[in-house]
Formats: structure tokens, sequence, C-alpha cells
């Protein structure tokens, strides 16, 4: 049976109410709402973008959905983990600043904001699954506790795994520091000496002190590398790589199997919602305005994170007309959603049903 995949045409230079509308509609479609009862906790999974980010889910659009769950129950906040470079959502403190200065605080949407890892990424559960990459995912903590779970993703493009969407939303973004830390283990990135102008960037911007200046040029050390990829992002002269075929592959498969395990604690109990508007090269861990890669197409909603991921991405490569995820860095995205398919975390069968 295939997955159903629901969605709205939208565009981000419509009223925020009419995209809250939209956003309202697709929700209450997943069958959630009804379920949801007065001391339910609902966390709603979102990325609230680096600072000097433009491209992250406006919280005026959800105002609908919040609207809907605050009718059921008090208990449901937004919620985001820690990340492992360095930036403004590193710690809970400097992120909670962060969420409120681009739109959520609890002043402006009615919902709570609450970092589920803790104060530096180290409050985490493990939720065991014993699959073929992951025995146990380290998940964090205020997520596991909760009793429903809304994924918010903006589909962009990311530099390790081709494609964010719902599967990166709910895999890498719900693990905790550590359980990121284990997803990124193989993606070790190397430096090409002849076009490194030894500029120190990247030593500036790496989180665990693993770049050097050797002979010129600079140098990453393994035993010290987290594979963040925070170091490809920021060298200007592109002389940073990673051995893609082998390392995003790895990684694709982990953070599906870390999506399963997030999944497995919310049995009929977790939807995804993925807005395709402002669609980018890079995530919205970048902290700068990013240029658009494919015309805004709408949102979309499934019961069924692969499904959902498939039909956004078919959705994104048939309004530009070729794979504009691909051009962005050549990376066979389709592999966490193939691995998806065979854990048993979703379908790639799916039948897109447009609403009105």
């Amino acid at each position: 049976m295939k997955s159903q995949v629901y969605w709205i045409p939208a565009n981000g230079k419509e009223e925020a109410n009419s995209l809250s509308r939209k956003a309202e509609t697709l929700y209450l479609k997943l069958g959630l709402h009804d379920k949801i009862e007065k001391e339910s906790f609902v966390a709603l999974k979102i990325h609230f973008g680096e600072k000097g980010n433009t491209g992250f889910i406006k919280a005026p659009w959800l105002e609908g959905l919040v609207h809907q769950l605050r009718k059921n129950t008090k208990r449901a906040f937004f919620t985001d983990t820690n990340t492992l470079y360095v930036g403004m959502r590193s710690n809970a403190i400097d992120y909670l600043t962060l969420a409120a200065d681009h739109g959520y605080s609890l002043e402006k949407t009615g919902l709570p904001v609450f970092i589920a890892d803790g104060l530096i990424g180290e409050n985490d559960e493990e939720i065991k699954i014993g699959l073929g990459r992951v025995k146990a995912a380290k998940i964090g903590a205020g997520i596991v506790h909760a009793d429903f779970l809304i994924c918010l993703s903006h589909l962009t493009g990311h530099v390790q795994t081709g494609l964010g969407a719902a599967i990166k939303n709910l895999g890498m973004g719900c693990a905790a520091r550590a359980g990121k830390l284990e997803q990124h283990s193989d993606v070790h990135p190397r430096v090409n000496s002849k076009h490194c102008t030894n500029c120190g960037i990247c030593l500036e911007y790496c989180p665990a002190d693993a770049i050097d200046q050797r002979d010129g040029s600079a140098f990453i050390i393994d035993d010290r590398c987290i594979g963040c990829g925070e170091c490809l992002v920021v060298c200007k002269v592109g002389a940073i790589k990673m051995r893609w075929d082998e390392n995003s592959a790895r990684l694709q498969e982990k953070m599906a199997e870390y999506a399963f395990a997030v999944q497995s604690k919310f049995p009929g109990k977790i939807g995804y919602l993925n807005f395709l508007i402002k669609m980018t090269k890079d995530c919205d861990c970048m902290s700068k305005d990013q240029p658009d890669i494919v015309a805004d197409i709408g949102i979309a909603a499934s019961s069924d994170p692969v499904a959902l991921d498939k039909a956004s991405a078919d959705l994104v490569v048939k309004t530009a007309g070729k794979d504009v995820l691909r051009a962005g860095y050549d990376l066979d995205w389709s592999l966490q959603l193939k691995h998806g398919q065979q854990i048993g975390l979703g379908s790639l069968d799916y039948d897109l049903i447009e609403l009105k």
C-alpha cells in the first residue's frame, strides 16, 4: 500500500496568515490532533536557523497549527538539540536567545522553547535498535520523554547528505551531541595543500581543535576530527574535500537509522511537515542569506518520512527541470531514502494528494 503525502501549493511571499492556514490544514489532515490529550507533551521539532540565516521556517507560519494544539494541551513546545559546530546553537543559553531573536519566544508564539539535550548537549537517552550501523541511538532526552512529535522541516540541500528534510531533521536533529558524533565518525575531510592559501579560517571555526598549520597549509588531525564538516563550508577556495562516495553513504545510513530510533518511540503519534519554500544549496546552519535554488513549491505532509522526503525531492526536481540538489553537491541524496525503506522507516512508494 502506498503512503499518502498531502501538499498545498504555497509561496514565501504570501501573507503569513495564508501560509499559517495551509500548515494548519495539513497538520489536521494527518489525524494526530484528536489523539492529543490535556496532559500530553507535544514536541515540535524544528531548526530555528543559525544567526544571520534567513531560510528557516518563520514562526507566524505556524500560528494556526499552534492554535489547534493549544486547544488540546498546554504542554506543547518547540524543540531542537545542540550542534557540534561553533555558533549560537552549541549551548542552550545562546540557542534560546537566538530562537527568540528569530521569533520563537513564549510571548510571540504561545509555546515555550526547550533544548532537548540540555545545557551543552550532555542530556541524552539511548534507544536500542540493533540495526546495521547503529545499535543504540543517543537522542535528546526532552524528545524521548514527549508523548507526541511533530517534525517541521525546511527542505534544503546539504554539504554532507545532499538533501536535508524530514529524515535529517529527525535523525540528526534529534540526536544529542554524542549521537551527532557517532553519525559523523566516518566523515573525515582532507586538505589539498596545492589549493590551500593557509588563511586560517578553518582553524578558527573547527570545534574540535583538529586543524593545524603545517608546511604552509592547513592540516587535519584525524584523531581529533569529529567529522562535522564545518571546515568544508567555511573554506573560501574549496581546498577541503570529502571522500563523498564512502563518507556520505555511511552518514546517510546512520542518519536514517537514528530517524528510525526516534520514530520508534512514537507509534501512531508522529507527523511530518516539509516546507518547500526558500530552498537553498546549504542548510539553515549557514549564518547568511542564501540564494534560492528553485522556485517556491509549497508545504507537504505525511505520517511517513521516507515517502514525504521522496515526494518533496521529486517536486523539487520537477519544478527545477533538473536535479538541483545534486547540482549543488554531487552526492546521491537518495541513499538515505533507500536505506530508510530497507530498515522499515517508511516507503518510497507514495500517492501525492493536493489539498485545496
